[in-house]
């Protein structure tokens, strides 16, 4: 068997390792792709150090693990029933977290893509600009739109169609974060009236589409009261990219008195501290959200999207920085500073031309 160069996680809290790694062959609704970019981002650090997805039995495949879902490729075969890509198409994908055997994760030269999760890059955009999209925008695809998040309709649903955007709000905290950023377009993407943002440049988020940011520094009181009078008691939806479960209340308290609201949260899934929530008369959940779109239902019709999206300039890539080659150090070091609370840019290593 054909093998090539990947970096692996071979035991828990222990540094990534340079190994032999097998070729994935596609099947046949795959494409195999020669890596041209693979990104970091926090959900690794914790796969490496806690075996967040890849530890068994959540996992099948175990260890050892090679790490990134967001992938950049250039096509260099395909499965027999493919039709939207052809050999030498450059693509971006998200790599199933429980794929077989690793074969769609980004840290290796060559790797594989399922059609119905992956799009075209368009003309205009580098692989890069691509790579920064799939993991951080998808959490917000499903933070916003699936059933398991905040279940507002999709916009190229059918529920979409009707639905009254323009009257709805909703409160995103984590404006300086990557998946804040993509929530906000998504939600200007869907046209909510209200989008409010919690923290993050200002200048920037308006740009994106928010129509109010605010301060998040100040006693949780302050800020609640901030978020209060612009919102009054009409808010339901409420999408928390950042707190821990110790400072959650700040966004359920935010919601409506008297509509049952919710709020979809990123991390943790550890439970929230409910002794500083306020009286809810009409209640409220409480969602955790999982940005796999492989295994909700949102998740492919936004991948039939999102190259259009793109292009019409309805979707932004996001800052990264750029590491040349599978350079196993640097990789550690990335991943070390996710856990310390130092890395805001998505770091990108440059596997192939």
């Amino acid at each position: 068997m054909a093998t090539q160069k990947a970096l692996v996680v071979t035991a828990l809290a222990q540094p990534l390792k340079s190994a032999s790694w097998p070729i994935p062959k596609p099947e046949a609704k795959q494409v195999q792709l020669r890596v041209t970019v693979a990104a970091l981002n926090p959900h690794d650090q914790k796969d490496r150090d806690y075996g967040l997805f890849i530890k068994k039995p959540l996992n099948k495949n175990g260890l050892p693990a090679i790490l990134a879902n967001d992938v950049a490729g250039v096509v260099t075969a395909v499965g027999s029933d493919v039709t939207i890509f052809k050999i030498g198409d450059r693509v971006f994908t998200y790599a199933h977290v429980f794929d077989s055997g690793y074969s769609q994760h980004g840290l290796q030269q060559y790797s594989v893509a399922e059609e119905d999760y992956a799009a075209k890059i368009p003309e205009g955009f580098t692989d890069h600009d691509a790579a920064t999209l799939p993991v951080n925008l998808d959490a917000g695809v499903v933070g916003l739109f699936d059933e398991s998040g905040l279940g507002i309709p999709a916009p190229w649903t059918e529920g979409g169609k009707t639905f009254g955007y323009a009257e709805t709000s909703i409160l995103i905290i984590g404006g300086g974060s990557n998946c804040g950023k993509f929530g906000v377009q998504l939600a200007k993407l869907a046209g909510i009236g209200k989008i409010v943002v919690l923290g993050g440049e200002e200048e920037k988020l308006k740009k994106f589409g928010a129509t109010h940011v605010l301060d998040r520094h100040g006693s949780p009181e302050a800020v609640q009261a901030r978020i209060r009078d612009v919102v009054g008691d009409e808010l339901i939806y409420c999408y928390d990219t950042v707190n821990p479960p110790s400072t959650q209340y700040v966004g359920i308290n935010a919601l409506s008195n008297t509509k049952k609201g919710k709020v979809a949260r990123l991390l943790p899934n550890s439970p929230w501290e409910t002794s500083k929530v306020l009286e809810k008369k009409a209640g409220y959940e409480v969602k955790d959200v999982i940005g796999e779109p492989h295994m909700k239902t949102v998740g492919k019709g936004f991948w039939e999207n999102i190259e259009r999206y793109l292009r019409e300039g309805k979707i932004v890539p996001l800052e990264y920085e750029v590491v040349q080659g599978l350079d196993v150090e640097k990789a550690n070091d990335v991943l070390d500073w996710y856990r310390d609370g130092k890395k805001v840019v998505q770091t990108h290593f440059r596997i192939s031309a």
